[in-house]
């Protein structure tokens, strides 16, 4: 048997989520087109006749200009030395630019560097060429070699994270390059995460989904009472608030007469309810707090808790 960690990063929008869900087979993570969705590390498990691989989905890597971001960013870097195969997964539809270097030489250190303290370890790196869907064929060999005269990568794997091709290669060689070892978690075991924190996720997908502008980057959801329900009751009740930076951008997520809050929740209802598999009713209010990203509560609620900054 095989068992490791497996932690995937990269610049915003890569497809990092996206490929985290395809490889566990359950949407763990949300997707949306804008950058940054992600903002914490998400765990999750894959049971293999021969391995079982723990994966990790991290926040993008970019230049931060909040509390919330540093620890966005921190979160993803952290997880370096910590896992056995380290994919840096990179948007093959878009030429390399500034962010795709700072990626590749922080990569760079990581295999070259000291390992750290006992617990760490340094790495197989492995470069994930993703969206290959979007590229066409004969392009993609010469980015493979540009890619590899970068870094020392130990393997480059083209794949679509959103249909699928190439994945089960990815898995393949990623596997052949675990440790040996017998599985940590139990066969049902899937993720770390608590269900308030998808249920709150699940709310701020449909956030992202409808609103535009600054919006998706300056709103959070906290999950304010979550009701579990009382057998044989299957309802589950969802008290959430939407909190938003600024007092103008508070009637932009309730629109007019309400209809956008309405057009979200109905859209996050029908997701929780398949999420959870039972009835939901879901409560959502809107709440103006300036700053919020710099807010240690707010960012204790949303699972980035009290860090060192640096």
């Amino acid at each position: 048997m095989k068992f490791g960690f497996v932690s995937l990063i990269g610049r915003p929008n890569a497809g990092k989520s996206t490929l985290v869900n395809r490889l566990v087979g359950s949407k763990l993570a949300i997707v949306s087109d804008k950058p940054q969705t992600t903002r914490t590390r998400i765990l999750g498990v894959k049971n293999y006749p021969d391995a079982q691989v723990v994966y990790l989905d991290t926040p993008g890597i970019h230049r931060p200009l909040h509390r919330m971001n540093v620890r966005m960013v921190d979160t993803a870097v952290d997880t370096i030395h910590e896992v056995d195969v380290l994919g840096l997964v990179v948007d093959a539809s878009e030429p390399p630019g500034k962010g795709d270097q700072f990626m590749i030489d922080l990569v760079g250190r990581a295999l070259s560097g000291p390992a750290g303290g006992p617990d760490t370890v340094r790495p197989t790196a492995f470069l994930i060429l993703n969206k290959i869907d979007l590229l066409r064929k004969s392009k993609l060999l010469p980015i493979m070699d540009r890619y590899s005269k970068l870094a020392d990568f130990a393997e480059i794997i083209p794949v679509s994270a959103l249909s699928g091709d190439n994945v089960d290669r990815l898995e393949r060689t990623i596997i052949d390059r675990l440790p040996e070892g017998e599985p940590r978690y139990p066969p049902e075991y899937l993720t770390d995460q608590p269900e308030r924190f998808f249920a709150a996720e699940i709310v701020r997908e449909q956030v992202l989904r409808f609103t535009h502008a600054e919006i998706p980057f300056s709103s959070a959801v906290i999950i304010d009472r979550f009701e579990e329900p009382e057998p044989p009751s299957r309802l589950l009740r969802l008290y959430c608030t939407i909190v938003v930076e600024r007092e103008s951008q508070k009637p932009i997520v309730v629109g007019k007469g309400g209809d956008m809050i309405k057009k979200i929740g109905t859209a996050a209802r029908e997701e929780l309810e398949r999420f959870f598999d039972l009835k939901v009713f879901l409560d959502l209010h809107v709440r103006v707090k300036a700053e919020w990203r710099e807010d240690e509560t707010v960012l204790s609620d949303i699972g980035l808790g009290h860090r060192h900054d640096s």
